[in-house]
């Protein structure tokens, strides 16, 4: 089986880093460019360059261009932001979005030359909110179908959308979807093409753009209430994997799968309990059966098989914020 990279992103401890698929880790240090103790809310790379790999921490946006050994800032106004979420458009790969928020304000940043300057774009946001004071943006989603169309869910602002790459913005909140405590948003190419919206106590999905939602009632339907992470197979548009948990932190969790672009729902079987919610869940189109999954306090699970058996990882971390693999 080919080697991978995996890079783990974690709340104050950086990155921690294996080149041997998980056999051996180390931690990315500042004499390989990354400020001390780092924040790493978010990871992402260019499909087409996997090598190239961008990584949102609590000092602003980070660049490596050699699988992550070697790091630098990007030097653009991200650097006066705390960058929780970032998105790369997997065709036009020039094209990148950025999320910023707690505790600095909450933003939407563009890229349009491969992510080495920004511009802010003209998303509102509140400048306060309930549970967290400064909200944050926790997903963006570009849809596969028209890449023109964004969408971005803040953590506790509810629901944002674009038209027109990110130009023009319009909220998306009430009504169909009355909880503004967003933790991740997607779209599913299907068909039927499906946005999916998740918030701290259910999942919403729309096949028309948003014009109405569905509530999946994960109560009902899911073991667990609290969703987080989600990831669309790439190459199989209706496959969807969500991440969920007891609450936050929690002390359980597992993965979420449906195959028909969230009519239906399987629990995932994972060979050891987690010990807190299942925070994050990552997919790479390289190679679309290789899945991670991490819980928010450091365990690290594989599947090898799309989804259908598991194992768990020897090494634990810190509190797990991110995930990315890449091929070797």
């Amino acid at each position: 089986m080919a080697k991978q990279s995996i890079l783990v992103g974690t709340v104050g401890q950086g990155i921690m880093r294996s080149c041997d698929s998980g056999e051996t880790w180390q931690r990315v240090g500042i004499s390989q460019g990354m400020h001390s103790d780092a924040v790493v809310r978010a990871m992402a790379n260019n499909p087409h360059r996997p090598e190239i790999i961008f990584a949102g921490t609590d000092k602003g946006l980070y660049r490596s261009e050699d699988g992550g050994e070697k790091w630098h800032i990007v030097d653009s106004p991200l650097r006066n932001y705390s960058v929780w979420a970032l998105a790369l458009d997997p065709l036009a790969t020039e094209v990148m979005y950025a999320g910023t928020g707690t505790p600095t304000p909450a933003a939407l940043f563009r890229s349009t030359d491969c992510g080495t300057s920004w511009e802010k774009r003209p998303m509102q946001a509140a400048e306060e909110c309930p549970n967290v004071g400064i909200p944050r943006v926790t997903g963006i989603a570009i849809d596969p179908t028209n890449r023109e169309n964004l969408w971005v869910g803040l953590e506790v602002d509810g629901v944002r959308r674009s038209t027109d790459g990110g130009d023009t913005w319009e909220t998306v909140n009430g009504g169909a979807i009355p909880n503004l405590d967003v933790h991740n948003v997607a779209v599913a190419a299907g068909p039927p093409k499906t946005v999916f919206v998740l918030v701290n106590d259910d999942v919403y999905t729309s096949t028309d753009d948003g014009a109405s939602w569905k509530a999946i009632h994960v109560r009902q339907t899911f073991p667990w209430r609290y969703p987080r992470g989600v990831a669309v197979q790439p190459g199989n548009p209706k496959t969807v994997f969500v991440s969920i948990g007891d609450s936050t932190p929690g002390r359980v969790g597992t993965v979420m799968r449906s195959t028909d672009a969230g009519q239906t729902w399987q629990s995932l079987n994972l060979p050891v309990q987690p010990n807190s919610a299942i925070w994050v869940v990552h997919i790479q189109p390289t190679d679309p059966q290789v899945i991670f999954a991490g819980s928010r306090y450091g365990y690290l699970y594989r599947s090898d098989d799309g989804g259908e058996s598991w194992r768990k990882l020897w090494r634990e971390f810190s509190e797990i914020s991110s995930l990315l693999w890449i091929p070797r």
